[in-house]
């Protein structure tokens, strides 16, 4: 699909993608193409929107409609989307000493949380986005089982270690729930 700025000044393709977004959530509704023309399929889609919300049903896209369809298409849009990926660098030369409050620790402590359940002796911290004692030891235990000099701090190379290796152990956690739940 184009990106949405591509449909700026196309009101009609507009319409046609956000109720093509929306019938991938809704039963009953029938995707239009987003051709950018107003044809039988797009009023009969526009239609059944219009009947889902219990406006009058006229296949006509009113301000009525149009404004209904466009809080119904960001739900759905987070719901379809892929999530993108969280874009966090420590500064080069950056150091989170023991003891530092930092945003970034919430993340890192849930990684860690997320990890320990694969990672023998790997102990998990607590939520605090603080580099407390308890962070610290898990910190040193993830750095030894990566292979990193054990410091106890978060520097730029073991955050891009966490990140590498948290990816693998989210993916086979995942995988052990689909497989214990019968996906």
């Amino acid at each position: 699909m184009k990106p949405e700025e591509s449909f700026v000044g196309q009101p009609i393709r507009s319409l046609q993608t956000m109720l093509r977004t929306i019938a991938q959530v809704e039963p009953g509704l029938i995707p239009p193409e987003a051709d950018g023309v107003y044809v039988n399929k797009t009023a009969r889609t526009v239609a059944a929107f219009q009947r889902s919300r219990g406006l009058p049903v006229t296949g006509v896209a009113d301000q009525t409609t149009w404004e209904a369809i466009v809080r119904a298409f960001e739900p759905a849009r987070v719901e379809t989307e892929k999530a993108q990926p969280i874009q966090i660098a420590l500064n080069p030369g950056q150091v989170i000493e023991p003891g530092d409050a930092h945003h970034i620790l919430y993340l890192v402590q849930s990684m860690l949380i997320t990890m320990a359940e694969l990672v023998e002796g790997l102990p998990e911290p607590e939520h605090t986005g603080v580099l407390d004692p308890e962070t610290q030891r898990s910190l040193l235990a993830f750095q030894l089982y990566a292979g990193l000099r054990p410091t106890g701090k978060l520097d730029k190379q073991t955050w891009k270690a966490l990140v590498l290796h948290y990816a693998v152990a989210a993916d086979e956690l995942s995988r052990r729930i689909e497989n214990e739940e019968g996906f």
